[in-house]
C-alpha cells in the first residue's frame, strides 16, 4: 500500500525506483595488543594507509572537479592532520595495532567536536568517511560507499560522505535519500551541482528495505513508498512538463511583465565554468576562491597563482558581472597561517573578514591579484567581503580595496543578522549587498547547518529569515544600491519568486537550478511576487509560508 513520507527536499526532480542501500560501515577493529617491536612496523603502516586515503580522496577530487573537489581535498588535509597523526602513532606505541590506533584517534577528536558543540560539529559525517577508508585499507576490506548494480536506482543512506557524493553516476543513481544532513550540507550542495534528485534529513529513511520502489520528489521532500500507478503517473508527467519548460526557457531572467532579475551562478573555480556558461547564467554571483588555498594549508597561493585562476572564470563572461567573494576562512574551513587553532567555538571566532584584517598582507595580495586579473577584460568585476557585522567592518574592507588600486566595485555578505538590521548603515561604506542565506540561517536560529536534527530552522522559508531579506533588500532600494541572494534560498523556484517579491535584485545559485529558477518566474508578474512575499512574511513557519506563497501564486 502506498505511504507517503516527507524529509527536506534539497535537489529538485523527481526519482521513481528501487532501493538500494549505501555499503556498510567498517567494522569495529579488535582491540589487541601488540609487542613493543612491531610498533614501528604498524606505525609505518598507518601512514602508507593514511597517505593511499589522502590521495584517493585528491585523486577523486580531480575527476568530480568543480565544487567536490574543493571539499575532497579538504577531506585530504583532514585525513592527513598532523596532530590526529601523532596521536595514532602515541596509541600503537603503547600497543595498539594500526588499524585500532587510528580508529581510536580519530574516536576521540569525533567526541571533542561534537560535545563542545563547536561548527566543526557538522564535519563529522566527513570525519568519519575518511577514517572508514584508512581502517578499511588497514584491514584489507572492501572501501564502504555506493553499491554496485548494472540497474539504476535510488540511493539511501544515513549520510552521503562527499567522496561518494562526488563521483555518484546520475545514469546509475537516480537520487538518493539520507536520514542526516540539512539543506545546505555538502551532499545537499554536491547534488543540485550533479543535477540529482535529493531529500534528506528523513529520520526512518534507513529501514526502507532493499529493492522497495519509491518515488522521490526533491522539490518537495516527499517520498512515496511503493507508489500507485497513478502517482507514478502523475509524477512522471509533472516532471515531463517541466523539463519542457525548461527546456523552453532561455534568456535572461524575468518576471513575465518584464522585470528583470538577473540569474547569475554559484562557482568555486574554473571547472564549474562550463556548467554555468550552458545553463545561461548572466554571470556569476558567487566566485569562491577558497579552492586556492585548501591546496596548502601552510601558505596562502601566490599572486602569480591567484592571477591565473580569477583570469579563467573572467574570461567566461564577456561583459558579465563576475561578484568574488574573497577568502572565507575559518570555522569549517581552517588554514594554519591565517586561523587560530585554539579557538573553542570557531563559526563565533575569528573568521572570514575578520582573519582577512588581521592579516592584511593576505588581503592585499588577493586583491591585487584580482585586480591584475581583471586587467584589459570587459568583465564588471565586483568585490565582497564575508562575514561583515557592521559599518566599521565594511569601511575596513573597503579602505583596503582602494589602497591596493582595485578597480571594481565593493560590497558586504550580509550573514550575520547585525549586518541585515543595519544594512542601511553598512551600504554608506560599500556598494552592493549580497545575502549569504546558508549563513544567515545559521545565526539567526543558533541553528549549526549542517545538523539534521535542526534542519526546520535551516529552512530558508522560515518567516523569519525572510524578514532579515526584506529589511536588506529595503535599505539597499532606499540607497539606490543593490541588493542580490547567493545562498542557497536562491536555488528553490517559488522561494526565488518570493525573493523578488522582497525586492532582491538578483538571483545566484548552483548552475543546475538556473533553468528550472528562470521557468518558474516568466510565469508570474512583479505584483504577484509581491503578494506572495506579503503572504509568506505574514505566516508563523516556513511550511506555513511555503504554502501561502504557492496559494498566492496558483491563484487559490
Amino acid at each position: 500500500m502506498e505511504t507517503t513520507l516527507r524529509g527536506v527536499g534539497v535537489s529538485h526532480g523527481v526519482a521513481i525506483g528501487e532501493v538500494r542501500h549505501m555499503g556498510t560501515a567498517v567494522l569495529e577493529p579488535p582491540a589487541k595488543q601488540i609487542p613493543a617491536e612491531e610498533a614501528e612496523r604498524e606505525q609505518g603502516r598507518a601512514r602508507q594507509a593514511v597517505e593511499a586515503v589522502a590521495a584517493d580522496l585528491i585523486a577523486r577530487g580531480n575527476l568530480a572537479g568543480g565544487e567536490a573537489q574543493h571539499v575532497l581535498e579538504a577531506q585530504a588535509m583532514m585525513a592527513q592532520d598532523p596532530e590526529l597523526m601523532a596521536d595514532v602513532e602515541r596509541r600503537i606505541a603503547v600497543g595498539s595495532t594500526a588499524e585500532r590506533g587510528v580508529y581510536d584517534a580519530f574516536a576521540a577528536y569525533r567526541a571533542l567536536l561534537a560535545n563542545a558543540g563547536e561548527y566543526l560539529a557538522g564535519r563529522v559525517a566527513d570525519l568519519d568517511d575518511v577514517r572508514n577508508r584508512i581502517v578499511a585499507r588497514l584491514l584489507g576490506v572492501p572501501m564502504p560507499g555506493v553499491p554496485d548494480s548494472d540497474e539504476p536506482y535510488v540511493l539511501i543512506a544515513r549520510d552521503l560522505a562527499p567522496a561518494d557524493t562526488a563521483l555518484l553516476d546520475p545514469a546509475l543513481v537516480l537520487g538518493f535519500v539520507t536520514e542526516e544532513g540539512g539543506p545546505t550540507s555538502h551532499s545537499a550542495i554536491l547534488a543540485r551541482a550533479l543535477g540529482v534528485p535529493a531529500v534528506v534529513a528523513l529520520p526512518g529513511a534507513g529501514e526502507l528495505a532493499e529493492g522497495t520502489v519509491i518515488a522521490v520528489d526533491g522539490s518537495t521532500g516527499e517520498i512515496f513508498v511503493e507508489p500507485s500507478v497513478e502517482k507514478r503517473a502523475e509524477m512522471e508527467s509533472a516532471a515531463a512538463a517541466r523539463k519542457a519548460a525548461l527546456s523552453a526557457s532561455s534568456g535572461p531572467g524575468t518576471t513575465s511583465d518584464g522585470h528583470k532579475v538577473p540569474l547569475l551562478a554559484n562557482v568555486g573555480g574554473p571547472g564549474d565554468v562550463p556548467a554555468a556558461v550552458e545553463a545561461g547564467a548572466e554571470g556569476v554571483g558567487l566566485f569562491r576562491t577558497e579552492f586556492l588555498f585548501l591546496d596548502d594549508s601552510k601558505q596562502a597561493p601566490s599572486e602569480e597563482k591567484q592571477v591565473a585562476a580569477y583570469r579563467a572564470v573572467l574570461e567566461a563572461f564577456p561583459e558579465g558581472r563576475v561578484v568574488v567573494r574573497v577568502l572565507d576562512a575559518g570555522a569549517d574551513k581552517p588554514l594554519d597561517f591565517l586561523t587560530p587553532a585554539d579557538e573553542p567555538n570557531p563559526a563565533l571566532g575569528v573568521r572570514g573578514l575578520r582573519s582577512l584584517l588581521d592579516h592584511p598582507d593576505v588581503l592585499r595580495t588577493q586583491l591585487t591579484a584580482l585586480s591584475k586579473a581583471a586587467q584589459g577584460l570587459p568583465v564588471h568585476l565586483e568585490v565582497m567581503a564575508p562575514m561583515v557585522a557592521d559599518r566599521a567592518d565594511a569601511k575596513a574592507f573597503a579602505d583596503a580595496c582602494r589602497e591596493a588600486g582595485l578597480q571594481a566595485k565593493f560590497g558586504a555578505m550580509v550573514e550575520i543578522p547585525s549586518a541585515a538590521l543595519r544594512a542601511r548603515s553598512i551600504l554608506r561604506e560599500v556598494e552592493f549587498l549580497s545575502l549569504g542565506t546558508n549563513d544567515l540561517a545559521q545565526y539567526t536560529f543558533a541553528a549549526d547547518r549542517q545538523v539534521g536534527a535542526v534542519s526546520r530552522l535551516q529552512d530558508p522559508w522560515q518567516p523569519a529569515l525572510l524578514d532579515l531579506v526584506a529589511l536588506s533588500a529595503e535599505a539597499a532600494r532606499a540607497e539606490g544600491k543593490s541588493c542580490g541572494v547567493c545562498g542557497e534560498a536562491a536555488s528553490d523556484p517559488l522561494l526565488a519568486c518570493v525573493l523578488t517579491g522582497l525586492g532582491v535584485t538578483s538571483l545566484s545559485m548552483g548552475a543546475a537550478s538556473i533553468p528550472y529558477v528562470r521557468a518558474t518566474l516568466a510565469k508570474y508578474t512583479l505584483a504577484q511576487c509581491e503578494r506572495a512575499a506579503s503572504a509568506a512574511r505574514a505566516a508563523d513557519s516556513a511550511e506555513e509560508a511555503r504554502v501561502a506563497a504557492q496559494g498566492v501564486l496558483s491563484g487559490e
